[in-house]
C-alpha cells in the first residue's frame, strides 16, 4: 500500500497564510542532548587551559605543552570506556610531519587523540568523524613557549568532543562514530591532513565529517554584538574534489548548490534546530570563512563529505593573541570569555546530528529523476540503502531559490510521483529508519 504524508501543512486564517510544522523528536536522541552539562564543558576547558600552551611545536614537559594535553584528553576518553561495554576504544595516532620551510622548522612528531565508538551492526561499515583541534597559539604562530590558553580556539571544540563521547558511549549505534582531537591545525592543518589521507588510503567508508572550530564565544569584537542564538555551518558548493564526470553532471542539473557537503549542512540545520531550542543554524555558502580554511578542508580535498561548525560572532581580540591588556582591552583566549550555555547548545547540535546519522540507515541508492518525457509532474525513483533497514523514505522538495528544503513527502515505496514541475523545484530523497531517524538527503541524477 502506498502511503504519502505531507509533513508541512498549510492553513488560511483571515486571508493570512500560516505554516504549521510538525516536529518529531526521537526520545533516545532527545535524552542524550538533555544530558549535556555546561559544568562538564567548563571542567574540560579548564583542564586544557591548565597546560599553559598546546602549541604543536611545544616541548614535552610534565604538566605543560601539547603532549601533556594529549594524555589528558586520552585519559578522559579512556574514563568513558567502562560504561561503553567494550564499544569505545581510545588511542593516540602518532605521525611525523616533515620540515616544510614554513611553519614546520624541523621534523616533528604529532598525534591525533581518537576515541572510536564502534557500531553494533557487523554489516554496517559506515564511519562518522567529529573533530576539534587540540593545538593553540599566540600572535606569533611560531611561538611555542608563551602561554596560549586556547580556551575557545579550539578548547571549545575539543570539550564538545569529550562531552559527546561521555554521553554517546553509554549507548549503541549501528554505525561507528570517531571523536578526534587533531594536532597541527595552526601549523597548516597537519593532523587533519594526516587523518584524511589515512581514511582515503585505507578505504574507510567515511560517510560524513563534522569539524568544530570555535563554538564557545557569543560576543564579537569591533561591532560589539552578543548573540548565543545563532551558529554557522560552512559547506562547499562546487566540491574541492571534482572529476570531469561530476562537473558535467553538476552543470547539467544546475546542482552547484546541492553537493553532498551542502546536503549535510542542511541536515545539520534541520536536525540541530529540531533538538536544540533557541538556536538557529545559519548556512554559509562557502567552504570556510573568507580566504581561510579548517580541518574539514583536507577531507573535502580527498572527496569526503565535510563541513565546519563555527560560532556566529568572532572576537579577534581573543584569537591568536598574546596575553596582555592594551588601552583597557584584554587580549587572549581565556576561559572566562566562554559562554558555556552557548557551548552547550552547539554541543547539542553536534550530538543530535551524529546520533541521528549513526542510528539511521545509509542513504538511498541510485536516486534518479525521470526525464523520459516532458510533463508537469515529477517522478523520483531510488533503491533501498546499502546499510540498515528503511521503514520508508522522505522525498524532499524546495523552490530553486530556496536555501533549505520546504516540503517532505513520506512514502514506503521506492518511487513517488508529485504534481510539481522539475523546472521549478529541486528534489532529494532520504531513507527513514526506526524512530523516524533520517539519512542525509541524496540529490537525484537524470534517468530515462
Amino acid at each position: 500500500m502506498k502511503k504519502i504524508l505531507l509533513v508541512f501543512t498549510f492553513f488560511l486564517p483571515f486571508s493570512t497564510i500560516a505554516q504549521v510544522q510538525s516536529i518529531h523528536r526521537n526520545t533516545k536522541i532527545e535524552t542524550m542532548v538533555q544530558e549535556i552539562s555546561p559544568v562538564k564543558l567548563e571542567e574540560y576547558i579548564q583542564g586544557l587551559v591548565s597546560f599553559g600552551t598546546r602549541h604543536s611545536l611545544s616541548e614535552e614537559e610534565e604538566g605543560r605543552g601539547i603532549e601533556a594535553a594529549r594524555q589528558y584528553v586520552l585519559s578522559t576518553f579512556k574514563s568513558f570506556e567502562a560504561a561503553s561495554e567494550g564499544r569505545l576504544s581510545s588511542k593516540i595516532d602518532y605521525f611525523t610531519v616533515e620540515v616544510d620551510g614554513r611553519r614546520i622548522p624541523e621534523d616533528v612528531r604529532m598525534g591525533n587523540v581518537m576515541a572510536t565508538l564502534k557500531g553494533t551492526d557487523p554489516n554496517d561499515d559506515r564511519m562518522f568523524i567529529v573533530s576539534g583541534h587540540l593545538d593553540s597559539r599566540v600572535s606569533d604562530v611560531m611561538n611555542a613557549e608563551s602561554d596560549a590558553p586556547g580556551a575557545n580556539d579550539d578548547g571549545s571544540g575539543v570539550a564538545a568532543l569529550m562531552e559527546m563521547a561521555r554521553i554517546m558511549s553509554k549507548r549503541s549505534f549501528s554505525a561507528t562514530v570517531i571523536f578526534v582531537a587533531v594536532s597541527g591545525e595552526e601549523q597548516g592543518l597537519k593532523g587533519a591532513a594526516h587523518l584524511a589521507k589515512r581514511a582515503k588510503e585505507e578505504d574507510w567508508n567515511l560517510a560524513a565529517m563534522v569539524n568544530n572550530d570555535m563554538i564557545g564565544n557569543s560576543a564579537s569584537s569591533g561591532t560589539k554584538l552578543r548573540d548565543n542564538t545563532r551558529v554557522r555551518v560552512f559547506s562547499e558548493g562546487v566540491p574541492l574534489y571534482e572529476t570531469d564526470e561530476m562537473a558535467k553532471l553538476r552543470q547539467y542539473t544546475n546542482g552547484e548548490n546541492d553537493s553532498k557537503s551542502r546536503q549535510l549542512a542542511r541536515y545539520i540545520k534541520e536536525v540541530g534546530e529540531r533538538y536544540v531550542d533557541q538556536l538557529e543554524v545559519k548556512l554559509v555558502y562557502r567552504n570556510d570563512r573568507f580566504l581561510r580554511g579548517g580541518d574539514h578542508t583536507p577531507f573535502s580535498r580527498e572527496g569526503f563529505t565535510a563541513v565546519r561548525i563555527c560560532e556566529y560572532n568572532e572576537n579577534y581580540t581573543q584569537q591568536h593573541q598574546d596575553l596582555r591588556t592594551d588601552e583597557g582591552v584584554e587580549y587572549g583566549d581565556l576561559p572566562e570569555h566562554i559562554d558555556y550555555e552557548y557551548l552547550r547548545k552547539n554541543t547539542g547540535i553536534n550530538l543530535a546530528v551524529l546520533a541521528s546519522l549513526a542510528l539511521a540507515p545509509s542513504v538511498p541508492q541510485e536516486v534518479g529523476i525521470d526525464v523520459s518525457q516532458l510533463t508537469n509532474n515529477t517522478t523520483i525513483r531510488w533503491e533501498a540503502p546499502e546499510n540498515g533497514k528503511a521503514k520508508g523514505y522522505y522525498v524532499l522538495m524546495r523552490e530553486t531559490s530556496s536555501p533549505v528544503w520546504e516540503k517532505k513527502f513520506f512514502t514506503d515505496n521506492t518511487s513517488l510521483t508529485l504534481p510539481y514541475s522539475k523546472d521549478n523545484y529541486f528534489f532529494a530523497v532520504q531513507a527513514v529508519g526506526e524512530g523516524m531517524v533520517e539519512s542525509r538527503a541524496v540529490f537525484p541524477k537524470p534517468v530515462r
